[in-house]
């Protein structure tokens, strides 16, 4: 933006106690002065701001910022607002600014009613204010149905054509409960843009519905919202970020793709080298469907009872169809008979094994630390021989009495 001297002109009368605007009109147009205060300052290294309210110049036009907020904070309320001389002051201190050059520039912000005021004096005003090629802003904040058309006449009759053909004075009105300041960041009173009265006020009325903060942002999406003429480095630093961010996420998009045309490629390879299924009903039968099917049939077999035919076969040939119960009696019988004159013949073998002295010698003998003819050995061998021949007398006279009977 070119170089400018800005005067804010502030409304400090009673009406502007009001909580219409969050939270009152005053502190909400305290909180508009600070972003114009910003973006004039920020505009141009060599831009001036001053400060008035009322008839009172508080703050002439300078690029001291801590100077013009203290004069904003400080504000207090006195009287009624007369808006006419209050111009007057401005256009004034205007005249007498510090740096000639650049153009000049009058933000007025208007709360109380326009009652004594007439429409004439405020067009005189505008007319005054264009032969010093001073522009105008107006900012509208309550009583817009008295003071709407009024302050339309102001800016029309103060509204002058630049070189590029763009309107030079603006009217922003601001519905109850919409905070001030987020309808000016996408106004022209601080973008310098084109627009006028009908402008702002379809900027109002979408600030009202939407509530959206920053509804100008897009004008500036490449930069992150920022104006470049404003911070130029913070805008130039925010899209190269987002144009890194861009490049990476193209990358990423364009990895991810690849890859899923590779997976889809090997799913292909791998479906094309399956054998083609048998023909038949088992089409759809796998191997281990088969082996499992296998196996239940095998143990179904065994579980089933054996037919006639497997018993037939299993029988010896030539043997009777039935066999004898009482045959098959006498064979266990024979069977167990046996195994019963086996058992005696090997104790009576194991038995004549031990009363042979020689053996009995020999085996301990063999043992290592044991003297076959220690005295108490020989005794021991002697007594469980004459054990052994009195259990053969008893077991003979046993057999004989029951042979007797």
């Amino acid at each position: 933006m070119p170089l400018e001297s800005c005067m804010i002109l502030l409304d400090n009368s009673e009406y502007m106690r009001n909580g219409d605007y969050i939270p009152t009109r005053l502190e909400a147009q305290q909180d508009a002065a600070n972003l114009l205060v910003g973006a004039k300052t920020q505009s141009h290294p060599e831009s001036t701001v001053g400060v008035s309210a009322g008839t009172q110049l508080l703050v002439s036009p300078t690029d001291d910022v801590g100077k013009i907020l203290n004069a904003l904070h400080g504000l207090e309320f006195n009287g009624v607002s007369n808006v006419t001389a209050s111009v007057q002051v401005a256009s004034l201190a205007l005249k007498h600014r510090r740096n000639k050059n650049g153009s000049q520039k009058i933000v007025l912000f208007v709360g109380s009613p326009l009652n004594n005021v007439e429409t004439k004096a405020l067009q005189k005003a505008g007319r005054q204010l264009k032969k010093n090629n001073v522009s105008i802003d107006v900012v509208a904040m309550g009583e817009l149905e008295e003071n709407e058309p009024k302050l339309k006449e102001l800016v029309d009759a103060a509204n002058g054509r630049s070189d590029e053909g763009e309107r030079t004075c603006n009217l922003v009105t601001i519905p109850a409960g919409v905070l001030p300041s987020d309808v000016l960041a996408s106004s022209p009173i601080v973008h310098g843009g084109t627009g006028g009265s009908a402008f702002a006020a379809s900027a109002a009325a979408g600030a009202a519905a939407a509530g959206n903060v920053g509804a100008g942002v897009g004008d500036f999406a490449d930069f992150g919202g920022i104006d470049p003429n404003m911070d130029p480095e913070l805008a130039m630093a925010l899209r190269v970020s987002m144009e890194e961010e861009r490049a990476r996420q193209e990358r990423a998009a364009a990895a991810l793709a690849a890859s899923s045309n590779g997976e889809s490629k090997d799913a292909e390879m791998t479906d094309a080298s399956r054998p083609d299924p048998p023909a038949g009903g088992d089409a759809e039968m796998t191997e281990e469907e088969a082996l499992l099917q296998q196996a239940l049939a095998m143990s179904m077999n065994e579980n089933e009872p054996a037919t006639e035919e497997t018993t037939a076969a299993a029988k010896p040939a030539g043997a009777p169809e039935e066999m004898d119960e009482d045959a098959a009696m006498q064979m266990a019988l024979q069977m167990s008979m046996q195994t019963e004159e086996e058992a005696p013949k090997e104790e009576a073998k194991s038995d004549q094994q031990f009363q042979d002295p020689q053996f009995v010698n020999q085996l301990l003998g063999s043992l290592p630390g044991v003297d076959p003819n220690d005295p108490e050995i020989q005794n021991a061998l002697r007594n469980a021989k004459s054990d052994t021949d009195d259990d053969a007398k008893k077991k003979a006279e046993n057999k004989k009495d029951a042979n007797n009977k």
